[in-house]
């Protein structure tokens, strides 16, 4: 007996399959001609039938039909699925069961345009979203986020619970929540889905929540209709020939009528002296004219058309809103409440970014200007040939490269080659000119100003004047991403890594050597330096030469990013001395203090006034000189008997 009743219920569950396996068939059937020649405005829904219908023959016969496996035998008009073997065909009927081998030359294939494929594969969708291949579920997934549709909501939700890859998983229910809140049926699945992205700031929240609280505006002649945004004043919020554009369009109101379309009928409608009943000698005011127009409208002489006094009134007459496109209360309200939500988060993450910008802005500063803040307070010398040190040391990481093509081993040569070079370029600049010309400012500047313009040139006639590359190792290529709003360049990160190093290096050099000792000793008293056995011009030899070397190896990092020419170092040597006059001369700290004060200042103004970079320079400089009027030796100033020379 136990064995009857499981055989009873095994052939009760099986009875089903056969008529859900001709489901698929009988759609077919019924909509063959629409098969045979589809067209993308029309078979839509065929395809849909057929996707959802369960039969487990739904998934081959719309992916043979997308891939060409559809045919038709020539003799009886029968459909079969194909799969080419050999020179023929292997054969399978609508509802699964297999029909043999035949010759390619006794079908037809059903060949759909691109249209009508794109429909097929997006119906197949639901089929992969289960699949074992995770590549094909991804493309599945991709596929619906390209072309959602209401059809997709349903077999997405059912994936989820099979679902077993994290990354997957998340994807999928991040999807869900967007088909939901644009398909479901029931506003409070919506309501709920919306809330679910509150403080989301990716671009494709955004942009699913925005056609949400997206209006229009729209003119009623009593109360609005539809779920309205806010009231309209007209005068205010929209001008009297938009508002009365609202009534046309509403078909409220007749089309406006134009002085010389009046006049024109006028005109010809003047009939023994009279136009409308008004005589044509009273037509030389406004209101009379639209007397006389009114008239002919009214006896049917010329087309409906509103008078400036018709317009009025009917303006006086309707009311104007803005009405949400979403026609559910409670959808735009929680949609409104979580982009404002998104919107303080953004502006939070937009002003975390500029920070960022500021920080990494700062570093090249920092780096571009410290050997000169070393040089300018130890030596009072204004070197303006400091940009052209920058120049050199990025022209020396750039022929590096053209001997080294390893780029991360080229720029470990390159920093330290640097250093060199631009260290014994400025100790033979300082031998040669400037230990000539201490005490005496103006003549430094001119001389270190033409030595400036020589070494352009110098390196105009080595390199000529197209700009040279300088390759940053692939490690550094890319940027950390934390959002869709902030991130940051990996080589800003290895600048700003780059200055705290000099900053520990230039902190352990002053406080812990006998060097720093003698330079802090020269800087605060040089007579006092002197008379205690230290050689101040051996000291302001040695500070030039490193103050260069510093600016060499800035010329490196900074290249990595910026584009390498003969004036390079002209585009930093104006933020240099600002950074060095602002921070304080001849302090390290000040020095950070400043880069960081300059970086940001130019960051914040940048982004008040994006359009104009050259405004935002000269709003800097102008700040710059007002802080000075108030704190004339910088943000740290100089301890020391020699500090207010």
């Amino acid at each position: 007996m136990r064995l009857t009743a499981l055989l009873v219920a095994a052939l009760t569950w099986l009875a089903p399959l056969p008529a859900l396996a001709q489901e698929a068939a009988a759609i077919v059937a019924e909509n063959r001609d629409m098969i045979e020649k589809p067209s993308r405005q029309t078979i839509g829904p065929v395809i849909s039938a057929i996707a959802v219908s369960g039969d487990p023959m739904a998934d081959d016969i719309l992916s043979a039909w997308a891939d060409k496996r559809l045919v038709i035998r020539k003799s009886d008009d029968a459909m079969f699925l194909a799969a080419p073997e050999g020179d023929g065909f292997a054969l399978t009927d609508l509802d699964g069961s297999t029909a043999g081998n035949a010759a390619k030359g006794d079908f037809t294939e059903l060949k759909p345009n691109a249209g009508v494929r794109g429909l097929i594969e997006t119906a197949l969708v639901q089929f992969t979203l289960s699949d074992p291949d995770p590549a094909r579920r991804t493309a599945a997934l991709t596929s619906i986020a390209r072309d959602p549709t209401p059809e997709a909501l349903e077999p997405l939700r059912a994936s989820l619970a099979t679902e077993e890859d994290p990354a997957l998983k998340a994807q999928k229910e991040r999807l869900e929540r967007f088909l939901t809140l644009r398909f479901d049926p029931d506003p409070a699945a919506r309501v709920t889905a919306i809330e679910s992205l509150a403080g989301d700031i990716s671009l494709d929240t955004r942009g699913a929540l925005n056609p949400l609280v997206a209006t229009t505006r729209a003119a009623f002649a009593g109360d609005p209709a539809g779920n309205v945004a806010r009231t309209l004043a007209v005068g205010r919020d929209l001008t009297e020939a938009e508002a009365y554009d609202l009534l046309v369009a509403a078909n409220l109101a007749p089309a406006r009528l134009t002085l010389e379309e009046q006049r024109a009928a006028l005109a010809a409608n003047i009939v023994d002296g009279f136009v409308g009943g008004i005589p044509v000698a009273e037509l030389n005011m406004q209101a009379a004219r639209d007397r006389a127009y009114t008239a002919l409208e009214a006896a049917g002489t010329v087309p409906s058309a509103a008078t400036d006094d018709e317009a009025k009134a009917a303006l006086a007459a309707h009311r104007f809103f803005e009405v949400f496109v979403e026609p559910d209360a409670t959808v735009t309200t929680a949609a409104t409440a979580t982009l404002a939500s998104i919107d303080r988060k953004v502006a939070a993450m937009q002003a975390a970014d500029l920070g960022l910008d500021a920080l990494s802005l700062a570093a090249i500063y920092f780096l571009a200007a410290i050997g000169l803040a070393i040089t300018f307070g130890v030596m009072g010398v204004i070197n303006m040939a400091h940009g052209e040190f920058i120049t050199i040391g990025a022209y020396t990481g750039f022929v590096v490269q053209l001997y080294v093509p390893d780029y991360t081993l080229s720029i470990l040569i390159a920093l330290p080659l640097a250093f060199a070079v631009t260290f014994a370029a400025g100790v033979a600049m300082e031998r040669l000119v400037i230990r000539h010309l201490y005490k005496r400012p103006l003549e430094t500047l001119l001389a270190t100003f033409g030595i400036s313009i020589a070494l352009q040139q110098i390196l105009k006639n080595v390199f000529g004047t197209q700009a040279r590359p300088l390759t940053a190792p692939g490690w550094l290529d890319g940027a950390l991403t934390f959002n869709d709003v902030v991130s940051i360049s990996y080589i800003r990160i290895a600048i700003f890594v780059l200055a705290l190093i000099f900053l520990g290096f230039f902190l352990y050099l002053m406080k812990r050597t006998r060097l720093g000792l003698e330079v802090r000793a020269v800087t605060q008293n040089p007579a006092m330096a002197a008379s205690m056995g230290i050689n101040p011009d051996r000291i302001n030899m040695l500070t030039f030469g490193l103050g260069s070397g510093i600016a060499g190896i800035a010329g490196v990092a900074i290249g990595l990013y910026a584009k390498v020419t003969s004036e390079m170092g002209a585009d930093y040597i104006v933020q240099s001395f600002m950074t060095v006059v602002v921070g304080g001369v001849g302090n390290v700290w000040g020095t950070l203090a400043g880069s960081t004060m300059i970086g940001s200042l130019q960051k914040v103004i940048e982004f008040l006034n994006p359009s104009n970079t050259l405004a935002a320079q000269t709003y800097m400089i102008l700040f710059i000189i007002l802080f000075i009027q108030f704190r004339p030796r910088g943000i740290i100033a100089l301890r020391g008997r020699a500090a207010g020379d």
